[in-house]
Parts: C-alpha cells; structure tokens; sequence
C-alpha cells in the first residue's frame, strides 16, 4: 500500500464519528462468537450419549466433528469474501439465522444421517458469521486504546469460550440430555441476530463489490477440505493409509494451484498481498502453531481427568476453569493494558513461552499426579500465556490492511485456527498412541495387572505427547518474535522504522487501518 493510500485510510479512520452504539454491538458480536466457539468443544460431551440414542456406529461417530471441521474450515475463505461483498451485518445476520436452524435439526435428529447433515450446516453457517463478526468489531472500533479494549474482551471469549463448552456440555449432558447441547445454540442466536439488526450500524463505503473468484473458491474450498480431512483421517487410520495420503497429496496440488490463479486473476478471493506482509504472516503461522498445541491438550486432559481420575463430565469442566481465569486475565488485564505501550512481538513471544511453560507443568502427569500441584498451576499459566499472546494476534490479524480486504483477511486467522485445531488433534494424538504402544511394549512382560498397565501407558502416552506441545510452542514464541516487527499502536515508528511495504507510512497509520481477527 502507498503512503498516500494509507494515509488516507488512516485520515478516514482517524476522522470518522465512533458509532455510539458500538459498545452495544460488541455484546452481540462476542455473543455470536461464545456460541461457535462453545460449539466446538460442547458436543464432544455430549457425543457419546448421541452415539447411543441414534445407533452411530464405532466407525462413523467421528463424522459428528469432521462434518462440522470440514464445512467451516473448507468455506471460511468464501465465507470472509462474502461478508466483503454482501456487507458484514448482512452475512453476520445470515450466519446466525442459518446456525440456529442448523443447530434446532441437529437437537431434533432421529438417526445419524440427520446428525451428520447438521454439523455440516453448522459449519456452513458458521464460516459466514465467523469473518463477519470479526470484520464489524474492526470496522466499528477505530481508536487504539478502544480497539485494545474490544478485542481484550473477544479475545477472553475466543479463547475461554471452548473451556466453558466443557463445563456447559457436562451439565447440558448430565442434568438434562445432549440434544440440549444443540438447542442452547438457539437462544444465543436469536438475541444475537435481534441485537445485530437494531444496534449495528456497518460504515459505508468498506464493501469489495469486485466479482466472486469462482475457481478461487472451488480450489480453496476444495483444497481446505482434503487438507482437514486427511489429518482427521490420520488420527484414525494412520499416516500410512492410502485415503489419508491422498488427501494430503490432493490437498498440495489444489492449494498451489489456487495460489497460482489468486496471482493471475483480476480480482482474486484471497489476494496475495494478504499472506505476504510479514506482520500477517507471523500472526497467521503462530497462532496456528500455538492451537496445534492447546487442542491436543484439550484432548488429553479430558481423558486424563475422566478414564484416569474418574472425574464426572460436569467435575471435567469446573477442572478447566484455571485456564479460563488465566485466559481473560490475560487477555483483559495484560495484553490490553500493554497492548498501547509496547510492541506486539513483546506480548506474543512471551506469552507463547509462559503458555510452553504451563505445559511443562503438565508433561509431569502420572496416576497420582495432584490436581492442585501440577495441573491447576500447568493450566493456569496456560491460559495466562495464551490470552495474552491472543490479544495482540488478533488485532494484527489485518495489519496495514485495506477496508476491502479485511473479511477474508479475517478469515485467514479462522483457517489457520481451524486447520490449527485439525493438526493439532491428529498428530499429537497419533504421537500419544505411539508412545502408549511403546510403553505396553516395554513394559508388558513385568505388569501383574493389565488393566493398571494400561492406564500407566495412556498417561505415559499423553506426557510425551505434552512434550510436542512445549516444543511447539516455543517454535510459535520464536516466529512472533523473529517475523513480526511492527511498532506498538500509536507511535511515530514501527519496530523497523517504517511500514513493512517500504514505503515509510508510520505506525500509527498502519493500526489506525481497521483490524480483524478469529
């Protein structure tokens, strides 16, 4: 972008008359976002009482969370580019109409084809109110010091919001019965809807009335589902397996050949000049490295809590609850507070490494592991890293980026989150079963009670695959730190003395640029 662009751009940010309301929309636009990412962590509580009462085979009861992943990170692209061209309020009403439909056929599903055809319109659903709702909080908060605030508190939510699934599920689950872990999404979506239409009020003139990249689409929509599918697949019939290896192959060629058509067509989905600014691209990569390692955690430590503790699903969730408080504190204590007064890159690095930290903590779980010495600390540090590397991601998510661009700029940090949230599961949870039939080998000759054996090599299992975790997210630490170089909001100068375009425009110009963020 020019200097004279993004002076412009700034002028008119700078310039324009905050919305009174905007304060109201973010109620609404966090109540649209706790819904989908309780969504994501909800019917996992509740999936095995579905298997049950609608007779879902062994085999196919993971369909209940790959139809959901595959829909809403194949279409989160299309889904960021709609809102561009149909207006943000528009899509993000849409969004929540079609998800509480969705989610009233999923509470009233009478075999699993129904179930299966339910995730999938939620995920449809979901990827047109993700972007939108990110793209109105960045339209409609322009002031720095606002902006920090507004996104401390989405950011508490984005990231908290799939441990509270847990505790809502276990009680949906155990006090009533799953089809309540659908239908609660009706209400949320109601008042959402209702709120958006009355209070938002979308500025005018941010639309790209450009015309829809058709093969754009069908690539990238195409491409993100093979990639999901395959490591979903893996999980489950291993790296090795034909399916699985093809879809990883099919997943590189349809991914490069869309990267190929987004450089040559005239008006692309996802223009290039989103991927390519260093500030982006650090965001977009590390975020996804440090949600590899959280969704594995999240996997591990139900398990740990419910096989090996013996924890109900309502005690799992209240288990959860350290990472929760370290998350919004975080979030909305430290990254907002210091989010004005020091460089991104020393929020996220840090708080990527407090998170490694956390986990360190847990890498030490065995049989008899205390929750309040290990896992209430491990979890707490956790959350306090994550919501604070979360706060600043999130609002660099369409650094220097152009009003046109920052639904499906938007969209980029949803796709590497949910891509993120795909590797995350299969690969550690792959490396936790190696390590678990390892540790059986190793030691079966010795055991005198199989059963105690394998619990031992589960929780074996888990710990070594807690270790990848630590590992990775000192990798997420170093790529904040090493990629993104902008300077903190407000002041005369980025990190490098200038935009990362070249073209000297400050950097306070390029944070007054509306931001987005999953």
């Amino acid at each position: 972008m020019s200097k004279t662009a993004d002076t412009r751009l700034s002028e008119t940010a700078g310039s324009r008359i905050p919305d009174p309301s905007r304060w109201k929309a973010l109620a609404f636009i966090a109540l649209a976002q706790l819904m989908v990412v309780l969504d994501a962590t909800i019917v996992n509580i509740a999936l095995p009482s579905a298997q049950t009462d609608l007779g879902i085979s062994e085999g196919n009861k993971q369909w209940v969370i790959t139809a959901y992943a595959l829909a809403f990170g194949g279409l989160l692209l299309f889904g960021g580019r709609i809102a561009d061209l149909w207006g943000r309020k528009r899509t993000f009403v849409v969004g929540l109409i079609g998800f509480a439909l969705a989610s009233a056929l999923g509470g009233a599903a009478q075999n699993e084809a129904m179930m299966f055809g339910s995730r999938a319109l939620q995920g449809v659903f979901g990827a047109l109110l993700a972007p939108a709702a990110l793209s109105l909080l960045a339209v409609m908060f322009t002031d720095a010091k606002e902006r920090a605030k507004a996104f401390g508190i989405y950011g508490a939510i984005a990231g908290g919001g799939g441990a509270v699934g847990l505790i809502l599920g276990g009680f949906l689950t155990e006090y009533l019965n799953w089809r309540w872990t659908f239908f609660v999404n009706i209400p949320f979506a109601i008042v959402a809807a209702a709120g958006a239409y009355f209070v938002i009020r979308e500025p005018s003139g941010a639309r790209n009335r450009a015309p829809l990249d058709i093969p754009g689409v069908v690539l990238s929509t195409l491409g993100l589902v093979a990639l999901v599918y395959g490591f979903t697949r893996a999980e489950s019939a291993g790296w090795s397996d034909a399916l699985t290896v093809s879809m990883f192959v099919a997943a590189a060629v349809l991914l490069l050949a869309f990267v190929v058509t987004e450089s040559r067509v005239k008006s692309p989905l996802l223009p290039l000049r989103v991927l390519t600014e260093r500030n982006r691209g650090g965001v977009y990569l590390s975020l996804g490295l440090a949600i590899i390692a959280m969704f594995g955690l999240f996997l591990f430590l139900t398990y740990y809590l419910q096989v090996v503790k013996g924890y109900s699903p309502v005690k799992t969730g209240f288990a959860f609850m350290p990472m929760i408080v370290g998350m919004i504190t975080g979030s909305t204590q430290i990254g907002t507070r210091l989010m004005t007064r020091v460089p991104p890159r020393l929020l996220m690095g840090p708080g990527f490494l407090v998170a490694a930290i956390g986990m360190l903590f847990l890498t030490q779980l065995d049989l008899n592991t205390s929750y309040a010495a290990v896992i209430l600390p491990g979890m707490l540090l956790l959350g306090l890293g994550m919501g604070t590397a979360f706060m600043p991601a999130m609002s660099l998510a369409t650094h220097g980026i152009e009003p046109r661009d920052a639904g499906v700029a938007s969209a980029m940090v949803n796709t590497s989150q949910q891509v993120g949230g795909a590797i995350g599961t299969a690969l550690l949870n792959t490396i936790a079963a190696g390590a678990t039939t390892a540790y059986i080998a190793d030691n079966a000759a010795r055991a005198t009670d199989p059963k105690l054996l394998e619990l031992q090599a589960m929780v074996s299992g888990f710990a070594s695959a807690i270790w990848w975790a630590v590992g990775i997210l000192v990798v997420a630490s170093a790529i904040a730190v090493g990629l993104i170089n902008t300077g903190r909001p407000g002041t005369g100068s980025g990190a490098t003395g200038g935009s990362s375009d070249g073209s000297g425009a400050d950097a306070e110009d390029e944070f007054r640029i509306p931001v987005v963020a999953h």
